[in-house]
């Protein structure tokens, strides 16, 4: 067992206000797709009995609980990657609405992590919207994952509470299990701006200088593009475009989103820390 990242984990659990605790019965599936419901609505849920085969086959949820209440889970499962060899797909991440933003998902992303590390995994991959600034935070910013893979419409059209009609833009990332969590690192102002925020309201606006000798260059997005694109589906449009085409012509010169700065609302394109 490796106690020191159950530490971590049982800590963060803790400072959220919950109890971590592994989902391995019949029941404990069935809250995980009330927990579902809640975060998404009643839309291609994955059912009961494959939640608990997954969990049978080694594949164990892990639930934040309070006063014996299940109000979070994360889901994933054993995957094999034709460069990389075996890691964690992590599918979902999901608390129940007044539970957000509190420190649940963190918690839970950690016991993946202790849990993974226990059998022997030190990679975990998912997929978010790259337009979705707290995502890019929380994956990047607190966890320190890399966004090292860009697919445009990964999942097609999707019905659910949170992606109707919206194109389902993917960042895959990769987050390295035999690092601490988090970045520590500065990040560097000097870098030039490739997509910009510009303009009331904010519009995409490409710029002509390009990523840094370094290959370094920030990537800006709408803090909260979701409110954006309800008061102007036009301009969410335009923003999804030119975020789709600026990563994938950054992602073709082998640069990765190597960080996210929460202030500027911005990703750092660059040379992936710790790798050639």
């Amino acid at each position: 067992m490796d106690t020191a990242a159950w530490a971590l984990a049982f800590g963060a659990g803790e400072a959220a206000g919950v109890e971590l605790l592994p989902l391995t019965s019949l029941e404990d599936a069935g809250e995980i797709v009330r927990v579902m419901i809640a975060t998404w609505g009643n839309h291609q849920l994955l059912p009961r009995e494959m939640i608990h085969a997954l969990n049978h086959s080694g594949n164990v949820s892990w639930g934040a609980f309070v006063d014996g209440t299940l109000v979070g889970y994360v889901l994933g499962w054993a995957g094999v990657d034709p460069r990389e060899g075996l890691h964690v797909h992590s599918h979902m991440l999901a608390a129940v609405p007044d539970r957000q933003h509190k420190g649940v998902g963190y918690a839970l992303k950690l016991a993946q992590r202790a849990q993974a590390l226990d059998q022997d995994i030190h990679l975990v991959r998912w997929t978010f919207d790259p337009l979705v600034a707290r995502n890019a935070w929380f994956n990047m910013g607190k966890l320190g994952a890399v966004a090292d893979r860009f697919e445009r419409d990964f999942y097609g059209e999707m019905g659910d509470a949170l992606n109707a009609g919206e194109r389902s833009d993917r960042f895959v990332v990769r987050w390295d299990l035999d690092q601490d969590p988090g970045t520590g690192q500065e990040l560097p102002s000097n870098a030039p701006v490739i997509l910009a925020r510009s303009g009331d309201p904010d519009r995409p606006a490409p710029q002509p200088s390009g990523p840094s000798e370094a290959g370094a260059g920030w990537v800006e997005i709408p803090s909260e593009h979701a409110a954006l694109r309800a008061a102007d589906p036009g301009l969410g449009v335009a923003w999804r475009d030119a975020v789709a085409d600026t990563v994938a012509q950054l992602m073709e010169r082998g640069a990765v989103g190597i960080a996210f700065d929460k202030g500027r609302s911005a990703y750092l394109f660059g040379r992936r820390r710790g790798r050639g």
